[in-house]
């Protein structure tokens, strides 16, 4: 696949609202592990997580990711709007990058909506989880994250020679070039399986 060779597409007029949009693939590395390293300190030494807990809330955490990822992707960032101000939430936050999928600066979230969309799900799972989990739960949670915000880097700028690297690879890029409503799974396409979604119908522009 060819490598990002023109000018990014740009969104705001004002130069330090359009710098926001941009990102270094290492900054949610520096932004989130601080997090998680913290919340896992303190599901063990305040909140008393044991052992054995801490092994099912990993899986359970991620789990939790990878179908949070399928809905967050499938039913809002392809949300079909319909109004104008509907449309252009679209394009900011997913849109953009169907529009041009090989810009480097646009293949992670920046800070800024990463933070937020965090924050309300983390207030919802908190109302959901009981107290002295949800610490653990949101560590896995958020290593569940960024391994999504690599593995997408990855399908976009790298081969991944590996087995399960080159299947994850074809799958998204088959996303964004097949011209179907499918394949909405990133880190994985568990939740694609189970809502029959691995095929759709084709895209309407």
């Amino acid at each position: 696949m060819k490598k990002h060779t023109g000018e990014s597409i740009r969104i705001f007029k004002n130069p330090i609202l359009e710098s926001f949009t941009h990102v270094h693939p290492i900054v949610p590395l520096l932004v989130w592990t601080p997090v998680i390293l913290f919340l896992l300190y303190r599901g063990a030494t305040v909140k008393n997580v044991s052992s054995f807990e801490f092994f099912y809330l990993f899986v359970f955490g991620m789990l939790l990711w990878t179908f949070t990822e399928y809905i967050l992707h499938r039913y809002v960032f392809h949300w079909d709007a319909k109004s104008a101000a509907g449309k252009y939430f679209v394009f900011l936050f997913h849109g953009l990058h169907h529009d041009d999928p090989q810009d480097p600066t646009r293949l992670v979230m920046p800070p800024v909506p990463a933070i937020i969309i965090v924050s309300l799900l983390w207030s919802l799972f908190s109302v959901i989880f009981p107290a002295q989990f949800i610490d653990v739960i949101m560590a896995y949670f958020l290593i569940g994250y960024l391994s999504y915000d690599y593995i997408h880097y990855a399908t976009h700028h790298f081969a991944m020679t590996s087995k399960v690297g080159r299947y994850l690879r074809k799958y998204h890029l088959q996303h964004h070039y097949a011209g179907e409503k499918s394949k909405y799974g990133v880190s994985s396409p568990l939740w694609d399986y189970v809502f029959k979604t691995t095929t759709g119908p084709k895209e309407i522009h």
